[in-house]
């Protein structure tokens, strides 16, 4: 059984200070500072053990943290606490929420890849539910008015291009320009026990890779929230007042299964350990599988028929999630990875995936053999991969080893700065 003291050093609470406030830079929350909540602390840790536990799912102490504030969540489906909406569960706790703030694929993630999100009202509560997606990726004043404390509780994958953490730059920034703090409720990174690929460079920035990290950087959202305030990337390098609600019990090396889909195309525990590989298909003439049952668990086209090694087939129709998917209609063949994705059940649920899998891209590459395989239009492939060299290393032959011993300075110089951001031990 934990005492309070190690309870403690397992779950802290950041608070990196705007520099428009005259309270500390940062500060570490010690037993002292929580003396009063010892009975409610106890009884947490008696109920816990050695149960892991998510940033949200620690309702007294968010309760305490969002007392007599006007709250704003930035949710979506996966924002829950066990069966319950966090929304639901903080109304319900007495807390007095005000409005929704809703990213990519909207408040109850139903909504494809890059498709408009409207501002709404929710049917179950009334609140408002304001679109940061599209043209509005960041909330403004107006929007903003009357919030003291902004919430974020999003389930994220690890990839530098899953948008959940630019959209967490962005609320970070807004609060900071606008005096409102941030809670950030910790939760696992599914794919946090690598860091891998090469390093977003100068001249890449976008939606999809805000911020000059490797593809697969191994960082909890709570621990990139930290990072994206300490290294003072937002604008003008301002800083917020931010507080971490750590996950209980967690190492970043253990299998995590999310309880629920974190958008309409990853749909399974193998499409969230293929994703990071293979969303740089995305930047190509080949299809994901989206419009299938299985996205991101196969990929393929239809000219690589009859080619080796590529028999498995499928065929893109429009689906939820995939309204009008790449290659509709037309028979694919290539690969279905579900497999290689998925972890071992018969070695403690070890998972196969231990770096950032390019060597499928280079097969299909080869086996194209068309100058057309990539898509440079908006220079989408560079963009995701976060440089064009990538790119011209495949075009030019390089082996997979020669382009993994090119990222190596990259990643050595991101995990010494990525050390000092870390909540959770290696």
């Amino acid at each position: 059984m934990y005492s309070l003291r190690l309870f403690l050093k397992s779950f802290f609470v950041f608070f990196i200070v705007s520099c428009q406030s005259n309270l500390p830079a940062q500060e570490i929350i010690t037993p002292n500072q929580v003396e009063k909540s010892e009975d409610t602390l106890k009884k947490a840790i008696d109920q816990q053990s050695e149960k892991l536990v998510v940033g949200a799912e620690q309702i007294d102490l968010i309760k305490t943290l969002l007392a007599n504030k006007k709250v704003g969540i930035v949710g979506n489906q996966t924002s829950r606490v066990g069966e319950t909406h966090l929304v639901d569960r903080l109304i319900s706790s007495g807390i007095n929420v005000v409005k929704v703030y809703s990213p990519e694929h909207g408040f109850r993630g139903d909504a494809d890849a890059g498709e408009h999100v409207a501002t709404d009202k929710d049917p179950k509560t009334g609140l408002t539910i304001v679109s940061i997606y599209g043209s509005n990726k960041k909330p403004s004043a107006a929007q903003l008015e009357g919030i003291e404390v902004l919430v974020f509780d999003l389930q994220d994958v690890g990839a530098r291009f899953y948008t959940y953490i630019s959209t967490l730059h962005y609320i970070i920034e807004a609060a900071a320009e606008n005096n409102i703090e941030v809670v950030v409720l910790d939760r696992p990174n599914p794919n946090g026990h690598y860091v891998d690929g090469p390093i977003r460079k100068k001249g890449y920035e976008s939606f999809v890779g805000m911020h000059p990290i490797p593809i697969v950087h191994g960082m909890t959202v709570g621990e990139i929230a930290k990072m994206i305030n300490g290294e003072k990337w937002l604008k003008n390098e301002i800083q917020a007042k931010l507080t971490v609600v750590s996950c209980l019990n967690y190492d970043r090396n253990m299998p995590y299964s999310l309880p629920v889909s974190p958008s309409p195309n990853l749909r399974s525990d193998a499409a969230i350990q293929l994703y990071p590989g293979l969303c740089l298909f995305e930047g190509t003439i080949l299809s994901v599988g989206r419009g299938t049952e299985t996205p991101f668990e196969v990929f393929g086209h239809p000219d690589l028929k009859g080619k080796e090694g590529f028999t498995y087939s499928f065929t893109p129709v429009p689906s939820y999630g995939a309204k009008d998917p790449k290659l509709k209609n037309q028979v694919c063949y290539g690969m279905d990875l579900h497999d290689h994705g998925t972890p071992d059940k018969n070695d403690t649920g070890n998972r196969k995936i231990n770096q950032l899998e390019i060597q499928w891209l280079i097969m299909a590459y080869k086996a194209m053999g068309s100058e057309g395989f990539f898509i440079t239009k908006n220079r989408w492939f560079d963009i995701l991969a976060g440089t064009d060299e990538l790119r011209k290393d495949i075009i030019g032959g390089k082996s997979e080893a020669e382009i993994r011993e090119s990222w190596k300075v990259g990643l050595e110089e991101f995990k010494g700065v990525r050390e000092g951001y870390l909540i959770y031990g290696e």
